[in-house]
């Protein structure tokens, strides 16, 4: 059954907390990805039967996570303080569905551009590069 994505949580771990701990990010307003792709390597040659070219896998990717949100202070600082880093964090994405079907995967910010328009909220884009896999949990 499908489910509207009111209630979905986007939470990045925080291991300065006296115990650690998943922290909620506030005032996001939208969360595409992750964007996962897989490459392919062309093993097709000159005698290859049929005339269609043929492939085996390559690498994947887990691509990356956009985070449309409000503007805060707090929570830019700590996109900030995570684009600043060299370390991939830990992040999750908790689904409101009834099992909480939970994404999570350490990353890294590539992005954070603040928009200000005239006559709207002021808004930021996040963009995570996945390193490594999603766990589905």
């Amino acid at each position: 059954m499908a489910i509207a994505g009111v209630g979905t949580r986007f939470e990045r771990w925080d291991a300065t907390l006296t115990t650690p701990a998943y922290v909620p990010l506030a005032e996001i307003n939208s969360i595409e990805g992750p964007g996962m792709t897989r490459e392919t390597i062309d093993t097709t040659a000159l005698d290859t039967e049929g005339g269609y070219r043929t492939f085996i896998t390559g690498f994947r990717d887990a691509g990356t996570i956009t985070l449309n949100m409000n503007f805060t202070n707090a929570t830019y600082s700590i996109i900030k303080g995570d684009f600043e880093s060299n370390t991939p964090v830990k992040y999750q994405i908790i689904f409101p569905d009834e099992g909480n079907t939970t994404f999570q995967f350490e990353g890294l910010v590539t992005e954070c551009p603040v928009s200000i328009p005239m006559d709207d909220k002021i808004s930021v884009s996040v963009t995570i590069k996945i390193s490594g896999t999603v766990e589905i949990v």
